[in-house]
């Protein structure tokens, strides 16, 4: 059978490449039956051969002729191509588009394009990396929660992601997982109740407001709230039950940490006199109190002129 390109170069049933010479006859003929051959493989020289039809093929080779159904990935598209083939050995007579193929097979072939391309490169959501960020802080700290660590997940693909992917054959398609959803599916029924509880998505603070809480450390979540908002809190909030202490950065009033602790009490005794004093002339319409402990919180500033 011939090769795609210019030159006459052919493949064998057996699976052996062959050649024509540049400008022999038959350089154009899509079948020959080669009586005789030169050279060594990779390639050998077709030396005499006869122009053959599809349908003397047919005729003639029928009974060795084999039907078959192909589902692989594509690494060029990023996608499952599932393709029926009429098969002479290597020779491909005849292959079509296969849009019925097995559901079963196209899902663990995609699976596989997915294991290939990395999860890393998966389209994950805003909502499904923070719940994979909760779910590595808990996992970090309790070994009997579930890994989501790259290895980890590629390794359960078929557990976690293969029930939300029916229906798809492109890496593109995958825009449209709930990715959420996708790892709650993860968690037994009693342990999806505990998730919110153990790693809450925000933290109420003193003032009112509701901050949320950055898992992209899993060893040191961090709460990034502004000074003023936290006033009266006496001790550094906790998460997994009061397992792990947030790390807390003390916004300035320009939105940037003024200081980094896990020991806020100690911060109220000692640092939070340098800091008052460094920038209550720079932002006086921010309250920097004597007592931060029994000041009022707030997320407000002052009146112009007051």
């Amino acid at each position: 059978q011939r090769r795609s390109g210019v030159e006459p170069r052919y493949v064998l049933r057996s699976g052996i490449g062959a050649a024509l010479p540049k400008h022999d006859a038959l350089h154009d003929a899509e079948y020959l039956a080669v009586a005789e051959l030169d050279g060594a493989p990779p390639e050998y020289r077709i030396s005499r051969a006869a122009s053959i039809t599809i349908d003397a093929i047919m005729e003639d080779f029928g009974e060795q002729i084999v039907r078959d159904e192909v589902v692989e990935w594509h690494d060029a598209s990023r996608s499952v191509r599932a393709r029926r083939r009429t098969m002479l050995g290597a020779l491909t007579i005849e292959e079509v588009t296969l849009r019925d193929a097995d559901v079963e097979l196209v899902r663990a072939t995609l699976l596989q394009g997915v294991a290939r391309e990395g999860v890393r490169a998966l389209p994950w959501s805003a909502g499904g990396r923070r719940i994979r960020e909760r779910l590595a802080f808990i996992h970090t700290h309790d070994a009997s929660w579930p890994d989501v660590a790259d290895d980890a997940l590629t390794a359960t693909l078929t557990d976690w992601l293969g029930p939300h992917v029916d229906g798809m054959r492109r890496f593109a398609d995958l825009e449209r997982v709930e990715w959420s959803d996708a790892l709650l599916g993860l968690l037994a029924w009693d342990r999806r109740n505990a998730f919110d509880r153990l790693a809450p998505t925000h933290l109420e603070v003193p003032s009112g407001s509701r901050v949320q809480i950055d898992y992209g450390e899993p060893t040191t979540p961090v709460l990034a709230v502004k000074l003023q908002e936290v006033f009266g809190w006496t001790a550094t909030p906790m998460l997994l039950e009061g397992r792990v202490p947030l790390t807390l950065h003390l916004l300035s009033p320009a939105q940037r940490p003024v200081q980094v602790t896990r020991d806020l009490a100690g911060f109220w005794r000692t640092s939070y006199f340098d800091v008052r004093k460094e920038l209550r002339g720079r932002y006086p319409r921010h309250p920097w109190p004597e007592d931060p402990l029994t000041a009022v919180p707030t997320k407000r500033v002052k009146p112009r002129g007051t």
